[in-house]
């Protein structure tokens, strides 16, 4: 499912305008990309929670050449998923 996709399923359900859902769904990414961004974790009670992690700096290899090189340390996001979000993909 891609977001076109996704903004007709939520228009179908909620009986909203297709242009008022991707307004609100670009509104939504957008809080949690910034908040993430800040450091901050975001917690979508039953569905999961977007949140940064630290990865340290460490060596990889050029797969094309196999040379070492430097990865530096990044903030990278992470989604946990709820219980609820589980336990409906397990059935």
């Amino acid at each position: 499912m891609n977001k076109e996709d996704l903004v007709r399923e939520i228009a179908k359900k909620t009986d909203l305008a297709q242009k008022d859902v991707t307004e609100v769904l670009a509104a939504l990414v957008d809080v949690i990309e910034k908040s993430v961004a800040k450091g901050k974790k975001v917690v979508l009670v039953g569905f999961g929670t977007f949140s940064p992690r630290q990865r340290a700096a460490r060596e990889g290899r050029n797969p094309r050449t196999g040379a070492a090189i430097k990865i530096a340390a990044r903030t990278v996001p992470i989604f946990t998923a709820g219980k609820k979000f589980k336990d409906v993909v397990n059935g």
